[in-house]
């Protein structure tokens, strides 16, 4: 089911209402565009499960609550402003995952590793210095380059620790986060065919991620780490 104009504008009225007075008197109209959300992730899902191992059962269980945790934040605002949903890869053997982001002026999908823990960071860098050819020549295939432009994520400034600031793949092991990222018009993200657009993109990721889930599956050596 694609994406509604009508699902745009109560988002955009969400932000200029973000109260929860306001969502009460229209807790009906949340949920009519929520479930247009949920039947948009259903078929995005039913498409990706066609083609990789997931384990998010269904869209409704993808999508993230609209409802922001305040606790920590300085924002006291009590909704997000935004769809998000995530599909996770199934089984030890399969990193990473893919994630939507819907929103008027700022919808995106993206997928990668966002916060990896210091061991598997640690890993992909040892890949890397060992050899970068791989990734390398992953992130400047004419697809990936059309389809996400580059390599995204925060970096160390001079060179992670226990690394050679001269090495020649520095560029890569500078980086803390391994992302991609394809951004999307409000006309695209509205448009019929707009779910499979999204599948298409992150079939683009796979290389990607196929090459980090050997990596860190796997020792130096290549010895398998998971049953």
């Amino acid at each position: 089911m694609p994406l509604n104009k009508s699902n745009f504008e109560f988002l955009k009225t969400l932000e200029a209402n973000n109260n929860r007075e306001w969502f009460a008197d229209n807790k009906e109209l949340y949920q009519s565009q929520y479930n247009e959300v949920i039947s948009f992730a259903d078929e995005v899902l039913g498409s990706m499960n066609q083609h990789d191992h997931l384990e998010t059962p269904n869209g409704k269980k993808s999508l993230y609550r609209i409802y922001r945790d305040t606790r920590f934040s300085k924002d006291k605002t009590p909704y997000k402003t935004h769809w998000g949903g995530y599909l996770k890869r199934a089984t030890a053997k399969l990193r990473g995952g893919y994630y939507f982001h819907i929103q008027p002026g700022n919808t995106f999908v993206g997928g990668g590793f966002w916060s990896p823990n210091p061991a598997d960071l640690k890993r992909i860098r040892e890949e890397i210095a060992a050899s970068d050819l791989e990734l390398r020549n992953i992130i400047t295939d004419k697809n990936f380059l059309k389809t996400f432009g580059e390599l995204r994520g925060d970096q160390v400034k001079t060179a992670p620790k226990g690394f050679d600031k001269e090495h020649p793949a520095i560029d890569l092991l500078r980086y803390k986060q391994y992302l991609v990222m394809r951004k999307f018009s409000d006309e695209e993200a509205l448009s019929p065919d707009f779910a499979q657009q999204v599948t298409e993109v992150f079939l683009h990721m796979r290389p990607f991620f196929d090459y980090m889930s050997e990596v860190l599956t796997t020792d130096i050596n290549g010895v398998s780490l998971v049953d």
